[in-house]
C-alpha cells in the first residue's frame, strides 16, 4: 500500500539543485515596437473533436465505476443495518440469512446466522477474520478501488489490487499459524471452505482463490535478519527513484563582471552628448513644398526624459566594435559569383575577380546585406551585397575599438515610415560638410504608410472575412497546443499594387514555431484591395498583432 501512496507522491515532490553558471551580461538597447495598425486579428484553436471523444469516453466509465463502487458500498452497510448483530471482542458479526463465509467489511463480520447458532464456524475463522478488522484491511481495500474507478485505464492498479489481497491473508493466516500453532488443520480448513459462495469484492474474505500460495506461505519460515534486510534494501531504491523523478538542477546565473579596459567602453550618454535631436510627427505638403507638421521634442540628448529616449531608440544604436572574422574557402569563392554579389574591398567596390588576389586568412573581417528589388540599380543589380576588410585596413580604422563619441551634432528623425537621419557634421572636422535633406516625391517604388493613403488597402471581400481567413487556415503548433498558453504574434508586410502580399516579416512571436506558422498563412493569403491615392494604387506597408489563444 505504501508502494502506490509513495507513487501518487513523486510527481508532487521537487527538489531543486541550484548550479552556479558563470555569465557575462551584455547590455542592448531596448527594442521599441513600431506603430500597428488598429486591426486585431485573433486565432482561436480549432475544436478537436478526437480528444472529446477520448475524454467523454473515459467520463462515461469512471461514472459507470464510479456507481458500482458507491452500489456496493451501499450493499454492505445496508446488510448490515437490516440483519441482527453480535458484539465479538473489537468486531461486530452480522448475521445474514444467505449461505457465506466470513466476510469482513470495516469492523463488521458477516457469518451465516444458521452456522453461528449450531457453532459451525471453527475459532481460527474467527481469529482470522479479526486480523482484517484490527488492521483495517477494508480501508486498504476501499482506497486502491477508488484508485481504480478513477484510474481505470491502468493496469497496474489490478496487479496492486490482488497483491494487497494476497498480502492482508498471509497477515491474517500468520496470526492464526501463531495462535493455534496446527499448520495441517487450518490448511485442510481453507481448503474444504474453498467451493463456498463469493462475496461482495470490496469485503476480506476467506475464500482468496490465491489458496496454494497461502498454503505455501504458512510453512515458509523466513529469519528476522533475512526480513530486515530485504525491507532496508527498498531504502535505495526509492532514494534513487526520489532523485531521478525529483530532483531538478537548475541553472543559475553567476555574473563574471569582466574588467575591460575604460577606452574600450561606451557610454550612452558620453557617445550622444551634446548631439541636438529633432524628433517630428509627420509631413504635410503645403504649396511652398514639403515641411514638418510638428515637432515632438526638440532638444539636446542629455536632456530627453526615459520615454523619449525609448521611442527613438531604434535610431540611436550605438555602432559596436568589430571582432575578427575570416570567411571559409567555400564561401570565398562563392563570393566571387558577380550575377549575386556587389563586392567591396577596403570600401572600394570592385569586380568580383578582385577576391581571387586573397586568401580566407587575408581577410580581417566581412560581412553583408540583402537588397530589396525596388533597392537595386542598373549597377548593382545583384540581390546581395559583401563588404571584406583586410588586416592592415582593419588595423588601420581601429575597427575593433569602439566610437567615442557621436560624428556629428545634430539627428533629425520624422515619423510615419518616412524615417531618415539627417547629420550635421561638427565644423571642426576634416572635409566638414552640411548635409540637408528635403522630402522628394515618391517614385513608383515607393512604400507608403496607412496615413498617407487616402484609400486604405483591404482584404477583398471585407476585413472580417480576413479574420475568418487566418482563424479557419492558422494550426496552433503541437508544443502549445495541449498548454493554455495566450499571447500574439506581430507581423507586418507590403500590400503591392495588385493586391498579393510580399516581404511578410514576422517582428514579435510567442516561440514553438507560432511565427513561422503566421507567415506561412499570410503568404496564402488571397488576393487584397490595394492601397490608393487620388484613385491609384500604390505599394503599402501594412502591419498587424494576430492574438492567439490555446485552451
Amino acid at each position: 500500500m505504501l508502494a502506490i501512496v509513495i507513487s501518487l507522491a513523486i510527481p508532487f515532490l521537487s527538489f531543486e539543485i541550484i548550479e552556479e553558471v558563470p555569465v557575462t551580461t551584455i547590455t542592448e538597447p531596448e527594442f521599441v515596437p513600431i506603430p500597428f495598425s488598429n486591426e486585431n486579428i485573433a486565432v482561436v484553436e480549432t475544436i478537436d473533436y478526437t480528444s472529446i471523444a477520448v475524454w467523454s469516453l473515459y467520463g462515461i466509465i469512471t461514472i459507470l465505476l464510479s456507481i458500482r463502487f458507491g452500489k456496493n458500498i451501499w450493499k454492505l452497510i445496508s446488510k448490515s443495518d437490516s440483519n441482527p448483530t453480535v458484539k465479538y471482542k473489537n468486531a461486530t458479526l452480522v448475521l445474514v440469512d444467505e449461505k457465506t463465509l466470513p466476510h469482513t467489511f470495516l469492523n463488521n463480520i458477516f457469518i451465516n446466522f444458521d452456522d453461528y447458532n449450531q457453532r459451525n464456524i471453527e475459532d481460527e475463522l474467527y481469529t482470522h477474520e479479526l486480523v482484517h478488522v484490527t488492521q483495517k484491511h477494508t480501508l486498504d481495500i476501499l482506497f486502491i478501488e477508488l484508485l481504480i474507478t478513477i484510474f481505470w485505464f491502468n493496469p497496474l492498479l489490478y496487479f496492486y489490487k490482488k497483491a494487497i489481497q494476497l498480502n492482508h491473508e498471509f497477515l491474517a493466516d500468520q496470526k492464526v499459524v501463531e495462535s493455534y500453532n496446527n499448520v495441517p488443520f487450518y490448511q485442510n480448513l481453507l481448503l474444504q471452505k474453498g467451493n463456498g459462495n463469493q462475496t461482495i469484492y470490496l469485503a476480506s474474505n476467506l475464500n482468496y482463490l490465491v489458496t496454494k500460495k497461502r498454503l505455501i506461505m504458512m510453512t515458509k519460515n523466513t529469519t528476522k535478519s533475512v526480513a530486515f534486510l530485504k525491507k532496508t534494501a527498498i531504502i535505495p531504491m526509492l532514494t534513487g527513484i526520489v532523485f531521478l523523478c525529483c530532483v531538478d538542477i537548475i541553472a543559475q546565473e553567476k555574473i563574471v563582471t569582466k574588467a575591460t579596459p575604460k577606452n574600450n567602453t561606451i557610454d550612452e550618454q558620453d557617445y550622444f552628448k551634446g548631439v541636438r535631436i529633432r524628433y517630428y510627427e509627420k509631413l504635410v505638403k503645403t504649396k511652398n513644398g514639403a515641411k514638418y507638421s510638428k515637432i515632438i521634442f526638440d532638444k539636446k540628448y542629455e536632456n530627453l526624459t526615459k520615454s523619449e529616449k525609448e521611442e527613438i531608440q531604434l535610431f540611436l544604436m550605438i555602432p559596436k566594435p568589430f571582432e575578427k572574422k575570416s570567411p571559409t574557402a567555400k564561401e570565398l569563392n562563392e563570393y566571387k559569383n558577380a550575377k549575386k554579389y556587389a563586392i567591396w574591398i577596403d570600401g572600394k567596390n570592385v569586380p568580383n575577380k578582385e577576391l581571387n588576389q586573397y586568401k580566407p586568412e587575408d581577410i580581417a573581417y566581412f560581412s553583408g546585406s540583402v537588397i530589396l528589388k525596388n533597392a537595386r540599380t542598373k549597377k548593382h543589380p545583384q540581390p546581395f551585397q559583401y563588404w571584406f576588410y583586410t588586416h592592415p585596413h582593419f588595423e588601420k580604422e581601429k575597427m575593433d575599438k569602439p566610437i567615442p563619441k557621436y560624428p556629428g551634432k545634430e539627428i533629425v528623425i520624422w515619423k510615419e515610415g518616412r524615417t531618415k537621419n539627417i547629420m550635421l557634421s561638427d565644423k571642426s572636422a576634416v572635409k566638414a560638410t552640411t548635409i540637408t535633406e528635403v522630402p522628394t516625391k515618391k517614385q513608383e517604388s515607393d512604400l507608403y504608410n496607412l496615413a498617407e493613403l487616402t484609400e486604405k488597402p483591404e482584404y477583398q471581400t471585407g476585413l472580417e472575412a480576413f479574420y475568418q481567413y487566418i482563424g479557419s487556415n492558422y494550426k496552433i503548433p503541437e508544443e502549445i497546443s495541449t498548454k493554455k498558453i495566450s499571447g500574439k504574434i506581430f507581423a507586418s508586410f507590403i500590400v503591392e499594387k495588385d493586391g498579393t502580399l510580399s516581404n511578410i516579416k514576422i517582428l514579435r512571436d510567442m516561440g514553438y514555431g507560432t511565427g513561422e506558422e503566421a507567415k506561412r498563412v499570410l503568404e496564402n493569403s488571397p488576393k487584397w484591395l490595394p492601397g490608393k491615392i487620388d484613385g491609384k494604387p500604390v505599394r503599402t506597408m501594412y502591419s498587424l498583432p494576430i492574438a492567439i489563444k490555446s485552451e
